[in-house]
């Protein structure tokens, strides 16, 4: 029992990572059709300048928020020079833009900080704690609950708020959104610097647990991609219930089996679950009348 809640609590916590990265997925698929491959280079950035800023001397709160707030800048930046002036492009040639724009980021990281790898110091010490004899490192909670106020953050957001609203307007069609006055090139926008954050906050939050580099950000950017593939493209509560079962499936996996094949266990079981399931779990059957 302790060994298969160290295993649980594990798995949550990647999966709690991996939720964070298909939120911003969702968040800009939503908003503009496009799938953002260059999404994990937003947890890379976190990490990083989290890293880099606070090797220099400030303050870890302060470092963190200014690595969100250059996340976001990147984030907004990707949008205005790359893909608002291809508006109308098909959708292969937007995937292949962000791929390009993932490429590129990940060679000035390369170049602004180096090829090392590097780790912040926990928020609240290392000292393990104990649960029903299963040893919980301080950073997961932190993790899980950074994850839990994310998602209750953009439900009150998307509820309860004017700006949400024409967020959800535009995902649900953007020409009638603009016939009654949104402004669909500033909602897209917000959605690109909102997934930045989002990506951001992810690389901040996991790189006391996991080391970061120049590099991190394409397999995030996979991982991310397959939960909100699992979960339902476009469904924020997808993103996060596919996240938390590819944490648990690789995880587990690992454990009783073996970590060679992490990786495999959970895209195997995402290939199985989209051949029953082409929406993914939680995603809605769409139907096209001609």
């Amino acid at each position: 029992m302790p060994e298969f809640l160290q295993f649980f609590f594990s798995g949550l916590t990647v999966g709690a990572v991996y939720a964070l990265v298909a939120l911003g997925f969702t968040l800009i698929y939503n908003a503009s059709d496009v799938v953002n491959f260059a999404q994990g280079e937003f947890v890379m950035l976190g990490g990083m300048v989290t890293v880099f800023a606070s090797a220099a001397g400030v303050p870890l709160p302060i470092a963190a928020l200014i690595a969100v707030c250059v996340a976001v800048g990147v984030g907004l930046l990707l949008y205005w020079l790359a893909i608002a002036p291809a508006r109308g492009a098909s959708a292969v040639s937007l995937i292949i833009i962000t791929i390009g724009a993932s490429i590129f980021l990940k060679g000035a990281a390369q170049v602004a900080f180096d090829k090392q790898f590097h780790k912040l110091p926990s928020f609240s010490g290392d000292a393990p704690i104990g649960v029903l004899g299963a040893a919980i490192q301080p950073q997961s909670f932190w993790v899980l609950g950074g994850t839990a106020v994310t998602v209750l953050l953009l439900y009150v957001f998307f509820e309860r708020t004017l700006l949400g609203k024409a967020v959800l307007a535009t995902s649900a069609s953007r020409l009638a959104a603009r016939l009654v006055g949104i402004n669909t090139a500033t909602i897209m926008a917000l959605a690109f610097g909102g997934s930045a954050a989002i990506g951001a906050l992810a690389g901040i939050l996991v790189t006391p647990i996991t080391l970061t580099s120049y590099d991190v950000g394409t397999m995030m950017a996979l991982k991310g991609f397959a939960a909100a593939m699992l979960g339902g493209m476009g469904n924020p509560l997808g993103a996060v219930v596919g996240g938390l079962l590819l944490g648990l499936l690789e995880t587990l996996g690992a454990g009783y089996v073996s970590s060679t094949y992490k990786d495999g266990f959970a895209f195997v079981m995402i290939l199985l679950v989209l051949f029953a399931m082409p929406q993914g779990l939680l995603g809605r059957r769409t139907v096209d009348r001609v």
